[in-house]
């Protein structure tokens, strides 16, 4: 073969079952699941700790949190203040706390004008910012913040249309403020449908802007910014090649449940052998395309209130 396969995906815990279901033993990566009842919510904590971990997952050292539930991807006002509950819980175990107060940088990545990539810059737009805010307003009865915090944020746009990679934007923004800490928000691709708009995951390995499509540019870590980044992003595209293979799985299924023998032919390629087979018979330009559902537009923009309303939980 002449491409290795390789799943699709910005999600540590579907790397990671992709791997399990591959080999009994798991080098160098640490999993934990637990789940939290009161907002039927799945938590799985993925933690890479060595070098061989890296190269098995296929991702940087360090903590992916995934928050799980379909309810995510509804419109359910109440459900939402569960899972802001839940993020702020998590997000803020894994924020360095060395000095009062802590600045942090967020950072919304992302198209405002692509629905499916607006995620970033509308968490952005409900964020609550608290760095000079009492100066300005010169009255602390009308904004009470969190004296442990000092927020700023900004939405950085797309290369295209600022001429300026992400991370240049961030890197200097950062040295400006002193920034402790970076938050970085982004929509990331998944592997599995079921995932699409009802998963979150943060991780302490910061983002590379635009790689779920494809579409790799600098990443904005701690390497190239200089101080901690976390990410945090929700899933809400999927690859049509991806899609294509599922329906190939489920046909399997379907002609194992009827009784007949024809499955064994196709239960018998090899993922590899699977993929080069689907990459051969779709067409070029779907084998590049991206899909979303059809009611994004209100499901991103509900998720986005979600994320925003957890990070002030935590800074105000």
């Amino acid at each position: 073969m002449n491409h290795k396969f390789k799943i699709r995906t910005d999600l540590a815990v579907e790397m990671e079952e992709d791997i399990h279901q591959k080999e009994s033993d798991l080098q160098g990566i640490r999993v934990k699941q637990k789940r939290i009842p009161e907002g039927n919510i799945s938590v799985t904590k993925v933690e890479v700790i060595s070098e061989e971990g890296e190269k098995q997952i296929g991702k940087p050292r360090g903590v992916y949190i995934t928050l799980e539930s379909p309810e995510l991807a509804r419109q359910t006002e109440g459900y939402h203040r569960e899972m802001s509950a839940a993020l702020s819980c998590y997000l803020k175990e894994l924020i360095p706390e060395n000095k009062q107060p802590t600045k942090i940088l967020v950072v919304g990545l992302g198209n405002k004008d692509a629905t499916p990539d607006s995620l970033g810059p509308r968490v952005i737009d409900n964020l609550c910012v608290t760095r000079l805010i009492d100066d300005e307003v010169g009255n602390p009865e009308i904004f009470s913040g969190n004296d442990q915090y000092e927020v700023s944020a900004i939405a950085t746009g797309v290369l295209a249309r600022t001429g300026m990679e992400s991370a240049e934007i961030v890197r200097g923004l950062a040295n400006e403020i002193h920034a402790d800490v970076v938050i970085a928000i982004d929509s990331l691709a998944a592997r599995n449908s079921s995932r699409l708009n009802s998963t979150i995951q943060i991780s302490t390995t910061g983002i590379h802007p635009g790689s779920g499509v494809g579409n790799h540019r600098k990443g904005i870590t701690k390497e190239t910014i200089g101080v901690p980044v976390i990410a945090i992003g929700i899933p809400t595209v999927i690859d049509a090649a991806t899609i294509v293979n599922d329906t190939f799985d489920n046909l399997i299924e379907i002609l194992k449940m009827s009784g007949e023998n024809r499955h064994k032919i196709l239960q018998g390629f090899t993922p590899e052998e699977k993929y080069e087979l689907i990459k051969e018979l779709i067409d070029p330009e779907l084998s590049e395309m991206y899909v979303t559902p059809k009611d994004v537009d209100a499901t991103v923009k509900c998720i986005s209130y979600t994320i925003s309303e957890g990070l002030n939980i935590i800074f105000t």
